[in-house]
């Protein structure tokens, strides 16, 4: 096989299509559940105090569009999408080829071990290619919730005083020390460039975003593929059965790796020293057992239910707005 061929089975028109298709899934599918995905990153990183907390999907919805209105429940839509669509644009146009790859163009056969390879990588490709506008949209996303603010690192707290420490520093809030200048895509990364160290804390908790997100999005499209096998067979490929198949598959996929989500949420709000939530890790290790010791393992699963609540519509419409463009492309 020549060079020329080799390049021609990576670059052809299905390739524009698989990335255009890519793009506009992922920014249908953010934008249909932001306000769960505000939500859920609220929940993640709040610290653990009886004062202040979003307490409950609904109830916390109420007062987000109470403090904020509308607007609130798009806090940080917009870099989302911004990173959302190249995001899944490569992740989708990365999976579509390895899976050629891994079956050496269709003389192999398809089966799970490889999807799940195609999807860990895919997945990790367009986490590294897109985690600085990931890292200033979780920023956003926190920086003006009524979150009570701790002036000291959890791990430091002594357990016999937990109580009474944390009810003493939970006193302030976090939108209280955000200027408007900070609270937007640009005016955030230059905050976190000029006040982190430089460019590189636009990369802070790469590692553990990369290894639980490997596994999810293997997961999330092996998934997908067995489901529509089953639920989905000729003649019954309806509306209905497609997104119960992404529903399906993100529901499961996302439980399985939710811990390595909460733990990348906090990695990324640790350099928030003017207006912090007061954790203090050495790196990924040392914030898991961090977490586990002072949370237990509940800790890892903070905002679970809200996430649950938005990832079954969420990669429903992302995987049916994929396959729905990109076969119309295709076609044209």
């Amino acid at each position: 096989m020549g060079a020329t061929e080799k390049q021609a089975r990576w670059w052809n028109p299905d390739i524009l299509s698989y990335f255009v298709a890519g793009g506009i899934a992922g920014a249908a599918s953010r934008t249909v559940v932001s306000p769960l995905e505000r939500l859920k990153i609220i929940q993640q990183v709040q610290p653990i105090t009886r004062d202040g907390q979003y307490r409950g999907v609904w109830r916390s919805l109420v007062r987000m569009w109470k403090e904020e209105g509308f607007k609130g429940y798009m806090r940080g839509n917009g870099i989302n999408c911004l990173r959302i669509v190249p995001y899944s644009a490569v992740q989708f146009t990365t999976y579509e080829q390895l899976k050629k790859f891994f079956t050496c163009y269709g003389a192999k056969e398809l089966d799970t071990p490889k999807r799940l390879a195609s999807g860990a990588l895919a997945g990790v490709t367009s986490v590294c290619s897109t985690y600085p506008l990931d890292l200033v949209r979780a920023r956003l996303s926190i920086a003006t919730a009524s979150i009570p603010v701790q002036s000291m690192p959890l791990s430091k707290l002594d357990t016999s005083t937990y109580g009474m420490e944390r009810r003493s520093h939970a006193v302030s809030t976090s939108r209280a020390i955000y200027k408007e200048a900070d609270l937007s895509m640009v005016g955030m990364t230059i905050k976190i460039i000029r006040e982190e160290g430089g460019v590189h804390a636009l990369y802070r908790g790469l590692v553990p975003t990369a290894l639980g997100v490997a596994p999810y999005v293997g997961i999330n499209f092996a998934a997908y593929e067995a489901f529509r096998g089953i639920i989905t067979p000729p003649g019954k490929d309806t509306i209905g059965r497609k997104l119960l198949c992404g529903a399906l598959a993100g529901s499961i996929s996302q439980t399985l790796t939710y811990p390595f989500d909460v733990l990348r949420r906090r990695m990324q709000v640790v350099g928030m020293s003017s207006g912090g939530l007061g954790y203090k890790y050495k790196g990924a290790l040392d914030a898991l057992m961090t977490i586990a010791r002072t949370e237990g393992l509940r800790g890892l699963y903070r905002g679970l239910w809200p996430n649950l609540l938005k990832v079954a519509p969420s990669v429903a419409t992302s995987f049916f707005t994929y396959e729905f463009v990109k076969e119309y492309l295709i076609a044209c």
